[in-house]
């Protein structure tokens, strides 16, 4: 039974007939009740639900990520609405018959923050992965980076379908930051990703970066 609790023309929550109400995001929504289908699904509608599978899966691994550095936060979206969105359309690719993540698309998050002009990927310590880059800033883009601004790091092997992240990893003057990973890591490839947030700015965040692909070197 739905119940309306502002008057007659207010919003109002559960199921009344054919709809249910809901409060979602600071908004009164109505939606019809979904229809109950006996027929098999089409090939695009198989191969959309399981995109959409895909996608869900792989961003629930670092949804904190996504739901502190993605997007605008509009009333109508959440962080990880918008970043489902982004990846069906950009990120999925398709490698024979079999749906895949593309890893060099993969975003945990948007933002006006600047990036560094350079980075990269190293792997020369037994069981880390560094991530590199430049320091230098020009005086005209001192609003939107700061030498304080923290590196935010993932990375992602695909061989063992396991992520490692770390928030706040090292201030963007430091340039560089080595990432101990798990000892199994050893000898397989790992895919990393980058982004910068502001400590003098809540929500002021740089788009994530896919900084590259690099074999971690076995720890003896």
């Amino acid at each position: 039974m739905g119940i309306i609790r502002h008057g007659i023309l207010g919003g109002f929550r559960k199921k009344v007939g054919t709809v249910v109400g809901a409060f979602f995001r600071d908004l009164n929504v109505i939606r019809a009740l979904p229809r109950i289908s006996n027929k098999p699904a089409t090939k695009v509608q198989a191969t959309q639900r399981s995109s959409f599978g895909l996608v869900t899966g792989f961003l629930s691994s670092f949804s904190d990520f996504i739901e502190l550095f993605y997007g605008n936060r509009s009333a109508s979206k959440s962080p990880m609405n918008e970043a489902v969105s982004y990846h069906l359309k950009e990120a999925v690719t398709t490698v024979g018959s079999v749906l895949e993540m593309d890893y060099t698309k993969v975003m945990f998050a948007r933002g006006k923050l600047k990036l560094p002009a350079e980075m990269n990927l190293a792997a020369t310590v037994e069981g880390k992965v560094d991530f590199e880059w430049s320091t230098n800033a020009d005086s005209d883009d001192n609003k939107y980076r700061a030498a304080t601004d923290m590196a935010n790091l993932l990375v992602y092997n695909p061989a063992k379908g396991e992520f490692v992240s770390l928030m706040g990893a090292a201030p963007r003057s430091a340039g560089v930051f080595k990432l101990q990973l798990p000892p199994e890591f050893g000898e397989d490839y790992v895919h990393g990703y980058i982004n910068f947030s502001s400590i003098d700015k809540k929500g002021l965040v740089s788009n994530s970066k896919y900084v590259g692909k690099i074999m971690i070197v076995a720890m003896t």
